[in-house]
């Protein structure tokens, strides 16, 4: 039914300007407003994603969104640079950097914007 119907992804906030700046300024994102209530990420490869803003806002407790990059170090370094830090968990065995380098899978670091969602960079092997 839907096969050929183009499609986005939104995920909620709970201060608009806080995200705007996060994704645009701190991780150098295209974005564009709408209002005081919606947002657009504009994601390399068409991926556009809404941002709203919510008044009952919960963060997601799960990654919202993945940035593949070709070099993991390097991102967090720079994301660190620019007063990101990183979560761990207890599930994962996480390097000082806070990089997830297990047996499989991609390479993975998680860090949170302004409301609390969480978010990942990633390295593909």
């Amino acid at each position: 039914m839907f096969a050929d119907t183009t499609a986005f992804s939104g995920f909620a906030v709970d201060d608009l300007q806080k995200a705007h700046e996060f994704y645009g300024e701190t991780l150098g994102l295209r974005t564009s407003s709408e209002g005081e209530v919606l947002m657009t990420l504009h994601l390399a490869g068409g991926r556009d994603t809404l941002v709203y803003r919510k008044p009952d806002f919960t963060p997601a407790t799960y990654t919202i969104l993945n940035f593949r990059v070709d070099d993991i170090d390097e991102a967090v370094d720079g994301l660190a640079s620019r007063g990101i830090q990183f979560e761990k968990y207890d599930d994962f065995e996480q390097d000082d950097k806070g990089v997830a380098r297990g047996p499989e899978g991609p390479y993975i670091a998680w860090f949170k914007d302004p409301a609390g969602n969480v978010l990942s960079v990633l390295q593909e092997r």
